[in-house]
């Protein structure tokens, strides 16, 4: 059965802790919100299709998937190095190094990078999250 932040873990985490479901909530929101709408030298882009496959593909890695996603996405728009990245990051940090982490995406900008580190991060956190408060749920029920 499913069990995510939107139907499951945000009004288990405020019942437990009232508002702190919402100021994750928000959080989230931003991170994943956050655009310029520019690609490397490209204005004007939608990036949220983007970000929704990086997002998405960090729960991936973390055994969460969706049903009413689609992973073509996912191999369609990022590329091995970038699969690399954030798969050490998200798993392994102390393994992360600056070759890594110029390996992917060499022509974007660095704030567009450290978007990347932010999505990844926060989609992490959402997955530990989402464990730890099924297993809550799980013991209470």
């Amino acid at each position: 059965q499913d069990y995510t932040w939107e139907e499951h873990g945000f009004s288990l985490i405020n019942r437990l802790y009232p508002d702190v479901g919402q100021l994750l909530d928000e959080k989230f929101q931003v991170v994943y919100n956050l655009t310029y709408n520019t690609i490397a030298m490209h204005c004007g882009v939608d990036t949220s299709v983007l970000r929704r496959a990086i997002w998405n593909y960090v729960h991936c890695v973390f055994g969460i998937r969706y049903d009413d996603y689609d992973y073509g996405e996912v191999n369609q728009l990022l590329e091995r190095n970038l699969k690399i990245y954030i798969k050490t990051v998200a798993c392994y940090p102390e393994r992360t190094s600056k070759q890594i982490y110029t390996q992917f995406w060499r022509h974007f900008k660095h704030s567009e990078k450290v978007h990347i580190n932010l999505l990844l991060l926060e989609a992490r956190m959402q997955a530990a999250l989402l464990y730890a408060l099924r297993a809550v749920t799980r013991y209470m029920t």
